[in-house]
């Protein structure tokens, strides 16, 4: 089983989707993650855009979301 995946500042834990936007703003690569509130301040976004983001994603049919 894989180890859970954590934010790196405030350390929770992250669902797929979380992980997947993660990925789309910062590669594929990353390894450092952010939760979705963490993420939001660090790109100056609001939480609700970046859930927004997640469903453009996913109907594009992108695979790393849910």
């Amino acid at each position: 089983m894989e180890k859970p995946i954590k934010c790196c500042l405030c350390e929770s834990q992250l669902d797929k989707n979380t992980v997947g936007l993660n990925m789309k703003f910062h590669g594929r690569k990353i390894t450092k993650y952010f939760c979705i509130k963490c993420l939001a301040a660090h790109l100056d976004i609001s939480v609700e855009d970046l859930l927004a983001k997640i469903e453009d994603f996913k109907s594009q049919g992108c695979t790393l979301f849910e």
